[in-house]
This record gives C-alpha cells, structure tokens and sequence, in this order.
C-alpha cells in the first residue's frame, strides 16, 4: 500500500523522542515500511529521513514562548503547512492518508481529497480540533481512538470506528527479571505540569523511596519552579534519555509512577514500564486503567500523594513477569500495526469514487479555504 501519514509539527519525529506521540508516529511509519508499504511521512525538518520523511515545516515548539507574537508565529506556520499539505494532496497518488497530526485542517479539508483518510484521536476533546471534526463532511474519513475512555471522549463529537489501542516495540524495552540492587521508583516523560512529576516526588518521599527522573523539560518554568528545588540525593534528575538508557533506568527500577493531572489517553509510558518488568503505580484517569491490571499494577485515588505512595509501596511486591506478560497481550506494537493494516485495506475497498469527491469537493465554500488561509 501507498500510505501518507500526516504527523505534527510542533516536534521532530526522531529519538529522542519529546513524547508519546512523537515516538507513535515514529514507530507507525518505521513498522509500515518494514513490512513493505511504501510510506511517506509529512513531518517537520528534523524528522528522522530514515523513516521517508518529506519536511513540511520547521519545529514550531522552538517559536512557542509564552509571548503571544511568537505563539501566534507558531499557530500560523502549522496553519499554512498543513494548508499547503492538503492542496499537495489532491494531486498525490496514495492509497491512504493517516492523519496523526491532532490538527483541524486534515479533518475540515479531508473531503476535498479523493483518497480516505483515516484520523487517530490521541487526546482528549479541545476546541480546534473538535471544530474541524465538526466541519468534517467527507465520507471517506474514518476515525480510531487510542483508548476506550478516549472514545467515550469523543463520541459527542464524531462516530470512533474502533480503538486501536498503541503500542511499543517489545525489543526495545527488555525484560528485566530483577531489579537493581538499591531500591528507587522511576518517574518518566515530558516534564510539563500535567504530567503530575511534582506529586510524583512528593509520593516517592512519602514512601520513603529514592525516585529517579527522566524526560525533555518541555516546561522551563514548571522545572525551575516546582521541581528543581526538590532535586536532592534521593531525588534526582537524570536527563533526557534514549531508548536504550531508558529502558535500562526503567527495567531497574523497584515501581514505575504515572500522574496524570488530566484524563491520559493512553499513556505509553505505563507500556514501556509493563515491557521492561516494572510494575506500575498510577493515577486511575483515562486511558491508564485499561492498561493495567492487578497483577501488574495498583491504582491510586487522582491527585492524591498519599494514597500513591502506598499504590508504590503494594506495586513492588508485584511479578515483574506478570507485568511482561500483560505488556506482550496488550501493548505489543505489532498488534496495532495489524490493526491499521486492516483498517487500511477495509477503507480502500469501500472508497469513494473520485469523482464523486470531485464534485463534492468544489461545493466547499470558499469562506473555508479563505478563512484558513
């Protein structure tokens, strides 16, 4: 198959990874390549080429700033890629376009292409993406969740296909049947202040456990703020990792922290913990409790440092084998690509005849396109 993917702009596709759905798209365009697909990837300039990269934009998260000039420089520049994308896109020969770029325009656009389209939701509902889904008149365009509760989301808003819940390559996070010998708790991720690291240090020191923390400061001043002054001998802060370091600094550890201050659609980073043998110790939001099980991991009351610390404390006792396991049944990268393979092949075959998206495409008010531009 010829397969378009539409990734974000706001980082490079390429390790070390900024986040979730940095490495998602990563691992989606590295798989559908290896299994013979001839796939191109619209991303931003410093995307990994490997991975069939045709640049679109520059990272606009090194023009976001937190001054509304800059930001409003950042808003436009996605704007006018994805514009341009989509005009690209009607005269570009795939079999599937996958829109991984949580943007309105693939969404509101999507009908002036003859070629469907099939859009994954990886987060909640927020207003420039529900509009363009609003707007979305295409009958080609499917949509997938990442989650369960990630459908319930978005049900007031589109009709979800089917979850398609994420996955991670296996090979990437090995088993580690024993952890280190010195007992710490490993808090991972984009270090923002939804993701919760400053509950998660406070948690670890009620528990009376070392923590070990890795990940991009996407948020300077949330660090300095809220998490540099409690950095100490016990709390440490040790970078943003490759794979292979961090999948050592996981596998290692006695428990895994996730907290969550909002409702997580999936949550990889418990996958990854559940591949490497570290159970997991989280806030029950979202995607996260899909995930987990009691054998592999306990849930605590959101928000609350106490009743996670003694989630930390019950999740060491668990089988680091039971939580491979569940990471092999549930998380497995391959299953998802199985899955998209086959969504790809059903929206194929029941296609729109081009020019019945031809003509329905000209009726598209030119308010739309002007007002986009």
């Amino acid at each position: 198959m010829r397969v378009a993917i539409i990734a974000h702009l706001k980082h490079a596709i390429r390790e070390p990874f900024a986040g979730g759905l940095e490495m998602h798209t990563y691992l989606l365009a590295q798989s559908l390549r290896m299994r013979g697909h001839a796939v191109t990837l619209f991303a931003s300039t410093q995307s990994d080429p490997a991975l069939g990269v045709e640049a679109i934009c520059d990272e606009t998260s090194l023009l976001e700033t937190g001054i509304a000039e800059a930001n409003d420089v950042a808003f436009f520049r996605e704007h006018h890629a994805y514009l341009r994308l989509m005009g690209e896109l009607r005269h570009r020969d795939f079999d599937v376009v996958h829109n991984n770029s949580l943007h309105y325009l693939p969404v509101s656009l999507a009908e002036t292409l003859a070629t469907p389209i099939l859009t994954t939701l990886h987060t909640p509902p927020f207003c420039w993406l529900e509009s363009g889904i609003r707007l979305c008149r295409s009958d080609a365009m499917r949509f997938v969740a990442v989650s369960a509760a990630t459908a319930r989301m978005w049900s007031h808003v589109a009709h979800i296909d089917r979850v398609v819940s994420n996955g991670i390559d296996l090979d990437h996070f090995p088993f580690r049947p024993v952890a280190d010998a010195a007992p710490y708790l490993v808090w991972y991720g984009r270090i923002v202040r939804e993701k919760g690291l400053d509950l998660a240090i406070d948690a670890a020191r009620i528990a009376g456990l070392p923590l070990r923390i890795a990940g991009p400061i996407a948020d300077p001043a949330y660090f300095a703020a809220e998490i540099e002054p409690k950095l100490d001998g016990d709390t440490r802060y040790v970078g943003h990792l490759d794979h292979r370091a961090l999948a050592a600094l996981i596998g290692g550890a006695r428990a895994a922290l996730c907290t969550p201050r909002w409702e997580e659609p999936y949550g990889l980073v418990v996958a990854e913990a559940l591949a490497c043998g570290t159970p997991v110790a989280a806030f029950a939001r979202g995607g996260v409790p899909d995930i987990v099980d009691a054998r592999s991991g306990v849930l605590a009351i959101p928000d609350d440092t106490a009743s996670l610390a003694e989630a930390a404390i019950a999740a060491t006792r668990l089988s680091r084998a039971d939580c491979r396991e569940r990471a092999v049944l549930t998380c497995n990268a391959e299953t998802m690509i199985d899955a998209y393979e086959a969504l790809y092949a059903e929206m194929i075959a029941a296609a729109v005849p081009p020019i019945t998206v031809v003509r329905r495409a000209a009726a598209i008010p030119d308010l739309l396109l002007a007002g986009a531009a």
